[in-house]
């Protein structure tokens, strides 16, 4: 028979026991930070997960908003394009009104003497073109002109005598204050230079 192989442990038997249990601990720890590794692992996809679907809503909710904000856009423009044509509309009628009633207004004080061939209206002067046949209705007419609240200055032109005819022709030009209805006018004057060109007679 072969001899028996002899073991010998040096270790005492308290010293085996505290061996054992120091690895069972060991072990027991590396299966619970195993067990939370995965669970981490799994609530981060988890969450992860969940930003992702919130990101496609947010991007599908700023999608809708800004479908939303373009219509909203084109009503906006329409809006503002309206309320710039009914400011406009309304400047361009109290502008009328105005030069309707300089018209009135320059006919109303014209003299007895004065016969006005021609009238003619513009943005910034007013010229006028008339057969004189008494000295003094000249000087009263320019005067009245002068006086005029929307006239800036006058400027006599020509002063023609044409003895055949028993009259004197004179030219007058009157500068116009800017009007507070001008600046919103559209710029159309190379169309029309002489908007509100008339002709009137008086005796």
């Amino acid at each position: 028979m072969p001899g028996k192989h002899l073991t010998i442990n040096l270790l005492k038997e308290n010293q085996l026991d505290f061996f054992g249990e120091f690895i069972k601990w060991t072990l027991t720890i590396g299966r619970i930070l195993v067990i939370v590794t995965e669970i981490i692992a799994l609530g981060a996809f988890v969450y992860r997960f969940s930003l992702d679907r919130r990101l496609i809503d947010l991007r599908s909710e700023i999608r809708q908003k800004q479908t939303i904000i373009a219509a909203q856009k084109a009503n906006e423009d329409k809006y503002q394009d309206l309320h710039d044509r009914i400011y406009v509309a309304s400047n361009f009628s109290s502008l009328a009104q105005e030069r309707n009633k300089i018209l009135k207004d320059v006919l109303n004080f014209t003299p007895q003497g004065i016969r006005l061939n021609s009238l003619a209206l513009q943005p910034d002067k007013m010229t006028i073109e008339a057969n004189v046949t008494l000295s003094n209705s000249l000087g009263f007419f320019v005067n009245s002109l002068k006086n005029y609240p929307v006239v800036e200055s006058i400027t006599i032109d020509n002063i023609e005598q044409r003895p055949q005819a028993n009259f004197v022709f004179a030219g007058i030009t009157a500068n116009l204050k800017k009007s507070k209805f001008d600046a919103q006018m559209p710029s159309d004057d190379s169309q029309n230079p002489n908007p509100n060109e008339t002709k009137e007679e008086s005796n």
